[in-house]
């Protein structure tokens, strides 16, 4: 049975997480904001170790939308065979490259509706750009999210849609810039899926999931 924490409770937590770590980040690593977004598509499914064990080299001679079409789709399939779903990955990666150049001047673009009208860029992926590039404060609902927001008890859901809704009226405003990136790792290395570390749990003591078990 969902149990939801009060407004206190949930700024408390978002509290510690900055106390902790004030200034997160993604673990994704890219040299400029293309790359980025380029990682984050590779990024489905597949764990950002193993993006950037990919990217590695392919940023060294592949790092903006011209230089990525100039590798083509064979080329740049010899870097990411690795990753999972790395066809389709491929043509998403020269199609929204194809298209940045051809329709936004090869610039980023600078709006949610804009970014999802790119080859592979969904509402998460576009969440993520517009949080880490453009500085907004976007929810990007990723496995790990949707899986901890509910038992932890900051908002109900099944979908990342209603997560990502419920998590923006819940989440104070002046946590939300950072507030998917302490949720993402707090779900990568703490609250993980199968054991989780209670023990170790810097919110043990507000968690609805824990509390419950008392």
């Amino acid at each position: 049975m969902y149990k939801q924490l009060s407004a206190s409770k949930i700024n408390e937590i978002f509290r510690r997480f900055k106390e902790q770590n004030p200034h997160p980040a993604t673990e994704l690593i890219a040299p400029n904001d293309f790359c980025l977004l380029v990682a984050v598509v590779l990024s489905a499914q597949t764990t950002d170790k193993a993006v950037n064990k990919a990217t590695a080299s392919l940023f060294d001679i592949a790092n903006t939308p011209q230089t990525m079409l100039d590798l083509g789709a064979e080329g740049l399939t010899h870097f990411i065979k690795s990753i999972g779903l790395y066809r389709n990955k491929t043509k998403f990666i020269i199609g929204l490259s194809q298209m940045i150049l051809d329709e936004f001047n090869g610039n980023l673009p600078d709006t949610r509706e804009t970014l999802m009208q790119l080859p592979g860029v969904g509402r998460k992926t576009a969440n993520v750009i517009m949080n880490v590039v453009y500085n907004q404060p976007t929810m990007p609902v990723d496995t790990h999210i949707l899986r901890i927001s509910p038992k932890i008890g900051l908002c109900p859901g099944e979908t990342p849609a209603q997560i990502e809704a419920g998590l923006i009226k819940k989440i104070p405003s002046e946590y939300m810039n950072h507030a998917h990136h302490w949720l993402v790792l707090h779900g990568r290395y703490v609250c993980v899926a199968r054991t989780p570390h209670c023990e170790e749990c810097l919110i043990q003591d507000l968690c609805a999931h824990n509390i419950a078990k008392k």
